[in-house]
């Protein structure tokens, strides 16, 4: 006789229940992606100093066209809220305080990948390109490149750019922020 084995997904509700129920701390480097509790790599100081950086350039660059969200979590559907480690978003007055951001609130998701590169080129940019985020650009730290992803699908983006030190970029929903590279490497 043979067993079938099968995994039981977590809910983003059954998530936050685990941290009201104190098995999940507020400050756990957790996130939920695909219904699984996924622990995610400790920051190194490289890893730190990047996102750093590019938060506080970030914010002079969109200025009040966007909200710059910082390792904070986003609601993709019900069984994924990963936290990213920069995020640009529609303002909004509340700040989201009412509840999180979504797929139709975001501009863009920027990852930073030292140690987690492979997993943000594939996880991670399934999941945003099958949930409809815009544009997700993954900072490659160790390389010092940018991929630049848009046009998401169900089945992943449809653009795909490198760029370099010295290159800019502009999000597609942010035309008037010409951003230079160098200021999301580290």
């Amino acid at each position: 006789m043979s067993t079938e084995i099968s995994r039981r997904l977590f809910t983003v509700h059954d998530y936050h229940k685990m941290v009201h129920a104190g098995i999940l701390r507020e400050g756990d480097r957790v996130e939920l992606i695909r219904g699984e509790i996924v622990t995610m790599s400790p920051i190194g100081t490289k890893h730190n100093g990047a996102v750093l950086r590019a938060l506080n350039t970030l914010l002079r660059f969109v200025g009040d066209r966007a909200l710059v969200g910082c390792q904070g979590s986003i609601r993709l559907d019900e069984y994924d809220e990963p936290q990213p480690d920069i995020y640009l978003l529609r303002p909004r007055s509340d700040f989201y305080a009412s509840g999180h951001a979504g797929p139709s609130d975001l501009f863009l998701i920027v990852e930073m990948a030292d140690s987690s590169l492979k997993y943000d080129q594939t996880v991670k940019m399934e999941l945003y390109a099958e949930t409809g985020v815009p544009e997700y650009w993954i900072s490659d730290v160790e390389h010092e490149c940018l991929f630049a992803y848009s046009e998401p699908t169900r089945s992943g983006y449809r653009t795909m750019r490198t760029l370099q030190r010295g290159d800019t970029i502009t999000p597609e929903l942010l035309p008037e922020c010409v951003i230079p590279v160098d200021v999301l490497l580290p």
